[in-house]
């Protein structure tokens, strides 16, 4: 699988470039923000991992774009700073995780390999899967509803895509925050409340009375679709 990592300081990308390649993955670089993008959508690797602070344009400007070019790569943000704000604009600009430097490497590496693991997951098997004039396709992130065609970011895919497979099942938040986010991110049971509101904003025709998406309460979520078709 291929990695583009794009870091501006040489210690640093040297540093990832060789202990990745070690992994076995293939390791392109760039060292500001500008090439990086151009890198991300002439190759359009498996994995960007990506510093927040690059010259020419920074990392959340970077992954914008990219994302605005339709471009779903996973993507791991590097960032000197530990601030909450600055993970909220991380995320809201379409990052999949975080982590702070000075980091531990053996956790840079489990987290890589999570987060390829999810990915592949999400790409595995049917590719669309429609339910109650809903589809949904995996491929390309999207949802088309009666009220038109939705994009939704890999967090949010890999959520769906677990409650498509286990229909008319409980599921709990814990399993959801093992299956969908891993051990390898530290998220709380309110993210999984705040993506299941996202999740019934895009497939519920009343949101605030959810046909397909229900709470159990203490528990978790079940998923009851009426048609099912995969394709």
């Amino acid at each position: 699988m291929q990695i583009l990592v794009v870091e501006d300081e040489v210690s640093i990308a040297d540093l990832l470039e060789f202990n990745l390649s070690a992994e076995g993955y293939t390791v392109r670089l760039a060292r500001d923000g500008k090439a990086g993008l151009a890198a991300w959508l002439g190759l359009r690797p498996d994995l960007v991992v990506l510093d927040v602070m690059l010259p020419e344009k920074d990392g959340f400007q970077v992954c914008r774009e990219a994302r605005a070019a339709k471009l779903q790569t996973p993507v791991l943000f590097l960032t000197a700073k530990n601030q909450a704000q600055e993970r909220v604009e991380g995320f809201a600009a379409g990052a999949d995780d975080y982590l702070t430097k000075p980091f531990h490497l053996p956790e840079f590496l489990m987290r890589v390999a999570a987060i390829l693991r999810r990915a592949n997951w999400l790409r595995q098997d049917s590719s669309q899967y429609q339910f109650s004039g809903i589809s949904i396709d995996f491929l390309a992130f999207t949802v088309s509803t009666s009220r038109g065609l939705e994009r939704l970011n890999e967090r949010e895919m890999l959520l769906l895509k677990l409650f498509t497979e286990r229909p008319n099942q409980v599921i709990s938040r814990n399993q959801i925050l093992d299956l969908v986010w891993g051990q390898d991110s530290y998220p709380s049971s309110r993210t999984v409340d705040n993506f299941v509101v996202r999740l019934r904003k895009i497939l519920e025709p009343v949101p605030s009375q959810p046909r397909y998406l229900h709470t159990i309460w203490g528990v978790g979520y079940k998923f009851t679709p009426i048609t099912v078709c995969w394709s």
